[in-house]
């Protein structure tokens, strides 16, 4: 059952469009992984169905929670979603946590405010998210300030407040980008715990595939504002379709076997202001024709649960497809 449809969601700064059209939805419980380069609209895309974008940007489409579009709703609805229904957790914990507050207290906000605690009720509260996100001696430190605690506690205590709320869905924006391999593991394992035990859904935002691959279901690859494919995450890795997907998982390195040089993709994301003509991975693109400069190309969806915006699309959908045109050729 779908928990959260995003449809033709677009988002522009200043006349400038960086979101053209983004159609995603999560289901109840389920874990879905969005990948791609920096500037490919991965946050923005979730910070806009949140209403999280500052004033100048303009947002259009439909966010649909449980059926209710709360795209645009009023300030009051939303902080009662946010937090309660649909909780975040943002990349930088020293940033997102106020440095002049007590733990205690910054969790308390949000318990007081999605599940209408006070007095003993915040404090044993408390001190429970924290004895479940793993922060040691817990009561004695709901009295300490974010500067006591290390960078990967202070992930857990952000995890600790997202869950305040008892939220339907999480979204984990790049949660372990600055903590070290061993952390990394630790919070991934905690995020999974903490879904198997309450049945809460997932969207990860990350540019690491492989903790994405460890983590999620279905995986969407975005590129230039777009979503180029989605799959369930053991047909993506095993066999990416889009020539831009391909080249992300081909860029990481192998395990086993030999070293080798590895296999970057040449150029950058391009500019939103001066997007190429047709497929913005064009440019770049190994496989481009010049059927790809003419119009960006539609999600063509697949039998096996994937959806592809490429030219090459129509070769998956009739593989002799294109053997008749080399024939014709």
């Amino acid at each position: 059952m779908t928990l959260v449809a995003i449809e033709g969601l677009t988002v522009d700064f200043d006349g400038v469009r960086v979101l053209h059209g983004i159609d995603l939805h999560v289901g109840k419980g389920e874990a879905v992984g969005l990948v791609g380069e920096s500037g490919s609209g991965k946050s923005v895309t979730w910070l806009a169905a949140l209403g999280l974008l500052p004033g100048k940007a303009r947002v259009g489409g439909r966010v649909k929670l449980e059926g209710a579009d709360i795209l645009g709703a009023p300030d009051q609805t939303l902080d009662r979603i946010r937090g309660g229904r649909i909780a975040m957790i943002f990349q930088d914990p020293a940033s997102a946590l106020n440095p002049v507050l007590t733990i205690r207290r910054q969790i308390g906000e949000s318990l007081a405010l999605h599940r209408g605690l006070s007095g003993a009720a915040i404090k044993a509260e408390a001190r429970r998210l924290l004895d479940l996100v793993g922060i040691p001696d817990a009561e004695r430190r709901l009295s300490a300030y974010p500067h006591e605690f290390s960078g990967g506690q202070n992930q857990r205590i952000m995890i600790a407040m997202a869950l305040a709320g008892n939220p339907d869905l999480l979204v984990a924006d790049e949660p372990t980008t600055a903590l070290d391999a061993t952390i990394q593991a630790q919070i991934l394992d905690l995020i999974r715990d903490i879904r198997r035990e309450t049945g809460m859904a997932l969207v990860l935002i990350s540019h690491d595939l492989g903790v994405v691959a460890q983590t999620c279901d279905r995986v969407c690859v975005m590129y230039a504002g777009r979503i180029v494919e989605e799959a369930p995450a053991a047909v993506l890795f095993d066999d990416p379709a889009h020539p831009y997907a391909s080249g992300l998982i081909g860029a990481l390195p192998a395990i086993e076997g030999p070293r080798q040089r590895l296999s970057a993709i040449a150029g950058t994301v391009p500019d939103p202001r001066a997007l190429p003509p047709g497929c913005s991975f064009g440019p770049r693109c190994l496989h481009a024709t010049g059927a790809c400069t003419q119009a960006p190309p539609a999600l063509t969806t697949f039998g096996d649960g994937r959806r592809m915006a490429c030219v090459l699309a129509k070769y998956r959908l009739e593989p002799t497809a294109i053997a008749r045109e080399l024939v014709d050729a």
